[in-house]
């Protein structure tokens, strides 16, 4: 058996102003006892947040059989405990549903009073529609499992479609990297009229329009056509890009193939430079070399996928920590405050 490891750690019930730089969190005195529990998806990310909680972590244990199957041991008492079980759904993404599920079915016999799945990515949920007769709606059937297995509530990031929330029947809180992005763009680019915030495709504009009200910038749209079948796919640019530093905002970058166009034809138009931020970094099937040989200036990206070799080492892709936004929601819901004063 291959012998992987998880961890679990305790929440201080007494207040107290957790390390770091950021901005100091309070702990509630009358807050319940807590723990994290982490799946392997995502080790460097949960890590992460429990160093901005001051949360340590302690161990727990994932096994894979030489067949493939997955236990779970968790070698701490949970009984009566709110745990917070990490795991972000991506590549191998059907390996990492398992975990998840096994993981909180294992916390549901310990009797764990309420469990969060805590789910950076959520990896089906581009599968949200029927595409065409006899499809399957992924997201939703992938949504019944969680709630089946025993989550009690959901926190996640960037869904793809906002209503994929209501495919949860339990409480659903989807954050947004928006303040992360922001923050990030205003320092390497700066605000206003100087900078254009662009949309890849018509369903991202809603993503796109509350970065570019954030930072008082101008908007544009990416308007993707295809003439004739067999043909190749025409990008016209909806608003005017010369002279601007063009920020590409999207949720997920795949292969890279639709941001790389459009990077060419915003440049083709007069931009001074294209850079992309994107909240998801899939980045499959070689999309990191055809990242590299674009006109993108960089991509940003978030940790919410753990990063392999090859975006570590690339000097084009740059990673943007969500730890602190979502560990600052993981400590609201355990104190019951509100999830949405942080976008506020």
């Amino acid at each position: 058996m291959q012998d992987r490891s998880c961890s679990l750690g305790r929440f201080a019930t007494k207040p107290r102003h957790a390390r770091g730089d950021g901005p100091a969190i309070i702990l509630s005195a009358g807050a319940s006892s807590m723990k994290l529990l982490s799946g392997n998806a995502n080790r460097s990310l949960a890590m992460a947040i429990a160093d901005y909680l001051d949360c340590p972590l302690t161990k727990s244990q994932v096994k894979t059989f030489a067949d493939g199957e997955i236990f779970v041991t968790i070698d701490e008492n949970v009984r009566g405990e709110d745990v917070f079980l990490i795991q972000s759904t991506s590549s191998p993404a059907n390996d990492r549903v398992m975990e998840l599920l096994i993981c909180m079915d294992a916390l549901v016999r310990a009797s764990a009073r309420r469990i969060t799945a805590v789910l950076p990515y959520f990896g089906y949920a581009r599968q949200d529609r029927k595409t065409g007769g006899r499809t399957p709606i992924s997201a939703k059937l992938v949504a019944n499992l969680i709630s089946t297995a025993g989550a009690d509530r959901v926190l996640t990031l960037d869904l793809h479609a906002g209503q994929i929330q209501g495919f949860f029947d339990i409480p659903t809180d989807n954050l947004y990297a928006a303040p992360v992005i922001e923050q990030d763009v205003r320092k390497h680019y700066g605000e206003g009229k100087t900078i254009m915030i662009i949309s890849p495709d018509v369903g991202g504009v809603v993503r796109a329009r509350a970065i570019a009200d954030r930072l008082n910038a101008d908007l544009a749209i990416v308007d993707k056509r295809r003439p004739n079948p067999g043909e190749a796919e025409v990008m016209n640019i909806i608003g005017s890009v010369a002279g601007r530093a063009c920020i590409l905002v999207d949720d997920i970058v795949d292969s890279g193939g639709t941001l790389v166009k459009a990077a060419d034809a915003i440049m083709a138009q007069g931009a001074t430079s294209v850079t992309a931020y994107v909240t998801h970094g899939v980045l499959s099937n070689g999309a990191v070399k055809r990242i590299e040989g674009s006109a993108l200036k960089e991509l940003v990206i978030t940790d919410s996928i753990e990063a392999g070799d090859a975006i570590r080492a690339s000097k084009n892709v740059r990673t943007l920590s969500v730890a602190r936004l979502m560990g600052e929601a993981i400590r609201r819901i355990a104190n019951e405050e509100s999830v949405s004063k942080l976008f506020e």
